[in-house]
């Protein structure tokens, strides 16, 4: 019983840093309404402690699959067929990796990515971090704002400007789980996963691909380097793969466990935390591999290699695999994508504002801002251009999203190789030279898409 009550009374309060090598005082932390609500039974079996942990990396894994991928994975299966499978793999190998650096920084130092930098960088350095992660999340959530939108019109046929405003619905549908317990958006965000990975299953039977290609494409060629176009779409899966407010939302949700405050109990955590974010993102790939694989069976065998907006492939689903089945169940999948990612995205902007400035605000008033703030210029631009601006707009928020993506990696490299702020946890020598290398590769290929954009 004392057991019990001391392990409330911890739940209730901060977890203290391992030690004070930081500029200040972790405050209140990040989602303060569902910090360590989730309990881990020390007894039960390493099963059950396991699973415990299974949640959190499924929430990070929407952001690697959501409608911004979705497009370059037409794409590039339209033109190159299987061949872009082998870089869908990398990217998801440098995810895994990062994301492991991002629970390790929340266990180790008990701070998300958002305090961190805020408790060791100076107050204006911090708040410009700030600023450059908010307009990520708006650019995020803009993003996702119109995939829900596209979803919606090519499954309803309600008009793009009308499926942009009802995405704000989405806010009420959080704040209800969350309110169940954060167990029930986790379990909302895995079905509508769930959702996604049977409506593909189906359409890749459909498409009946040549498997004996597909296994050939996870292969590494170097015909990827000879083809200028080709590697331009490399660079695009891989520039897209890793997004900043993924780090920020998986070094918050980790916190949402209970794993006790002893090395061994959070060594543990790290370890469990570090399996569920790695299956999940594995299951990530099977996601983003189908939709290429989809695109590969269709648009390219039949000679369609300039698919490559979502609308346009809906579209020729039917009249390519002879089913109407096939465009319902891609747009079903893509409003369940929309609808995933714009909860992980919101879920994303209150540790991003919480963290960096420890500002409470009302949860539903934090989460409509955040929605009404990407809502506007998505609706705006679709009701002014049409579909064909909501490509656009999808575009310059990538582009936003790469600019912002350094702020993001570089803090985590440099907080989770330094012993005084991570403790016993700190990473090992070699992780932390592989994340390193994963991040230049990242910015760098981030940098060529800004200027390539830049330059026309």
């Amino acid at each position: 019983m004392d057991g019990n009550t001391n392990s409330i009374a911890a739940a209730s309060k901060p977890v203290p840093p391992p030690d004070t090598n930081w500029r200040q005082e972790r405050g209140e932390p990040s989602l303060a309404d569902v910090f360590r609500t989730i309990k881990i039974n020390p007894s039960s079996g390493m099963f059950r402690r396991a699973m415990a942990f299974v949640g959190p990396g499924y929430l990070v894994s929407v952001g690697y699959m959501d409608p911004g991928n979705w497009a370059t994975s037409i794409a590039g299966g339209a033109q190159f067929g299987y061949t872009l499978l082998f870089v869908a793999l990398l990217s998801n190998i440098m995810a895994i990796i990062l994301q492991s650096l991002c629970a390790r920084l929340a266990i180790g130092s008990g701070r998300d990515l958002a305090q961190a930098c805020r408790d060791a960088f100076p107050k204006t350095v911090s708040f410009v971090l700030w600023m450059f992660a908010e307009i990520a999340i708006i650019a995020t959530d803009i993003a996702e704002v119109v995939g829900t939108a596209i979803g919606l019109n090519l499954l309803f046929g309600v008009p793009l400007e009308i499926g942009v405003i009802i995405t704000a619905l989405d806010v009420f549908i959080i704040l209800w789980l969350q309110r169940l317990g954060f167990r029930w958006v986790e379990a909302f965000i895995i079905s509508l996963l769930g959702v996604i990975f049977v409506c593909f299953f189906f359409q890749i039977a459909m498409a009946d691909p040549d498997w004996g290609g597909v296994i050939k494409g996870f292969a590494p060629t170097v015909d990827i380097v000879g083809n200028p176009q080709m590697l331009y779409l490399a660079l695009g899966i891989i520039g897209a793969t890793v997004m900043p407010h993924n780090l920020y939302l998986h070094s918050g949700i980790v916190q949402t466990r209970d794993y006790g405050h002893s090395l061994p109990e959070k060594r543990e955590a790290l370890r469990f935390a570090t399996w569920d974010s790695t299956l999940a993102l594995m299951f990530a790939l099977l996601v983003n591999a189908s939709i290429l694989i989809l695109a590969a069976a269709t648009f390219y065998k039949t000679g369609r290699t300039d698919v490559a907006e979502l609308g346009d492939a809906h579209a020729m689903l039917a009249p390519l695999l002879g089913s109407l089945l096939a465009p319902k169940l891609f747009a079903i999948a893509l409003l369940a994508c929309g609808l995933n990612s714009t909860v992980t995205a919101t879920l994303a902007g209150q540790i991003v504002m919480e963290g960096f400035l420890n500002i409470r605000l009302p949860a539903w008033l934090r989460r409509l801002a955040t929605r009404m703030v990407a809502i506007v210029p998505a609706a705006a631009v679709t009701i002014y251009y049409g579909a064909s601006g909501t490509g656009t707009l999808l575009i310059l928020s990538q582009v936003i999203l790469a600019f912002q993506l350094p702020f993001a990696i570089v803090p985590l490299v440099m907080f989770t190789r330094d012993k005084a702020k991570m403790g016993a946890l700190v990473a090992p020598g070699w992780l932390t030279v592989i994340a390193g290398i994963i991040a230049a590769v990242i910015i760098a290929l981030n940098m060529k898409l800004l200027w390539d954009v830049g330059t026309g």
